[in-house]
Formats: structure tokens, C-alpha cells, sequence
């Protein structure tokens, strides 16, 4: 697993392996390029983060700033891992929290984008983005998820085989 865009392109990542699901390169990559207008000097949030590829993706690409929330501690080993190896410390904030637990604490809208790849068949894509459809903790939420997942309208989808993306921007997409 690598970055494949922007400053970084190339650099290896570091995976913890196990029940880790890093989202593929060539998905990663039209998902990153998709949202790439929206990165130039960006506040990203990285939920679900496990590697970090996401956030770091992001950074690479232009974001000057991204947090990551992760609690299982081989990936979280791997995200520091990661970081370290791109000297992305100063950039980057790691949250050892539940998703929700850390959603909790924000107070307002203090992200321009946030991605997240949340377990396939958890039922947390649908939590995530009800909770964001109610009150908006950032600009842009864009979430990967099965394909066989609907979630609500009026939002930018894309699929790739047995993965979707769907983009909400605020203002945008919300019923």
C-alpha cells in the first residue's frame, strides 16, 4: 500500500494486516481526485482511520491539516507508524477514541472535509451520515461503503465494483 498522489506519491505505508480493510490504491485515488478542488489548505478528519491512508492522501494533496480517529491498537500502531515515516507529525493530530465518543465532543463545524471508511455491514456509514444529515460537523462528509448500501439522496455516488463512495456537502444533499 502506498500514497499516489501529490507531494508524497509513491511513499509506502506501513498496514497492520488482520481485520484492517485499507481502501485500494485506484479507489483511493479517484475518491482523493474527486474531492481534490476541496483539499487547498483543507481541515480534513479521518474517521475510522486505520492506516491513516485516507487523511495522509489528503495531505499530499494539498490539506494543511488532518486528525485521524482510530481505537484498535494494531492499526493505530501502523497510522503512527505512517506518520512518522512521512514527518507529518506537526500536521497531524491521532485521537484514540470511538467514532461517535470523539463526534461527541466537537463543538461545531471545525472540519472542511471529512472522509470515512467505516466496517462494510456495521451499520455505521448509515449512523455516520444520519448524524451528519441532522447537524453538519463539517463542509463536505464523504464515506466509503458497500456498494449494496443505499444511503440518503441528493449526494454525489460513486461505485467501484463492490465498493461506493458518497459525497454530501453541506447545503448540498441534505433533505
Amino acid at each position: 500500500m502506498r500514497i499516489v498522489g501529490g507531494k508524497w506519491a509513491g511513499q509506502s505505508l506501513v498496514s497492520p494486516g488482520g481485520r484492517v480493510r485499507p481502501t485500494g490504491e485506484e479507489i483511493r485515488n479517484a475518491w482523493i481526485s474527486d474531492l481534490e478542488r476541496d483539499l487547498d489548505g483543507a481541515r480534513v478528519l479521518d474517521l475510522f482511520a486505520g492506516t491513516g491512508a485516507l487523511g495522509l492522501e489528503a495531505l499530499s494533496r494539498g490539506a494543511a491539516k488532518a486528525d485521524f480517529v482510530e481505537n484498535g491498537p494494531s492499526a493505530l500502531h501502523a497510522l503512527k507508524a505512517n506518520v512518522t515515516r512521512l514527518r507529518a507529525r506537526n500536521r497531524t493530530r491521532i485521537f484514540k477514541w470511538d467514532v461517535f465518543t470523539f463526534l461527541d465532543g466537537m463543538e461545531g463545524s471545525q472540519y472542511d472535509l471529512v472522509l470515512a471508511d467505516p466496517p462494510y455491514s456495521s451499520g455505521l456509514a448509515e449512523r455516520l451520515v444520519g448524524r451528519w444529515l441532522e447537524e453538519p460537523f463539517s463542509s463536505i462528509l464523504s464515506v466509503e461503503h458497500a456498494a449494496t448500501l443505499s444511503l440518503p439522496r441528493r449526494s454525489t455516488r460513486r461505485v467501484f465494483g463492490e465498493t461506493a463512495v458518497t459525497t454530501f456537502r453541506a447545503g448540498k444533499g441534505r433533505p
